[in-house]
């Protein structure tokens, strides 16, 4: 049988100018994608969404796959992650409009 987790990464904040999540250890899973629900949606907004890697958790860049999400700041996103090795964060920046989106992050993961 598969392993698999999900983990939630922010419990909700509110998105203002640029924001990276806490690094999360993936080494054992094949396979991640994240979830970002707008809990206080923000209609007219834009967000840009990134996947990070990193080799130790303190030092970071833009995952190589994958081109940054995004989207008006309303529902429920979800970004696909491969090839990531063993630390993942999300970087989240607001590139327009003046409502602050109340965010959740998940992170689900497989093995």
């Amino acid at each position: 049988m598969r392993q698999s987790q999900s983990a939630v990464i922010e419990r909700g904040f509110e998105l203002d100018g640029a924001h990276a999540t806490e690094p999360f250890e993936v080494a054992w899973a094949a396979e991640a994608r994240w979830f970002i629900h707008f809990l206080t949606e923000a209609p007219g907004s834009r967000v840009a969404f990134q996947s990070q890697v990193s080799p130790d958790g303190i030092n970071w860049i833009d995952h190589e796959s994958s081109e940054p999400l995004e989207s008006e700041a309303v529902g429920l996103l979800s970004i696909p992650v491969a090839n990531f090795g063993h630390w993942l964060r999300l970087r989240a920046t607001q590139i327009s409009g003046d409502d602050r989106p109340l965010v959740r992050i998940y992170l689900q993961l497989k093995e």
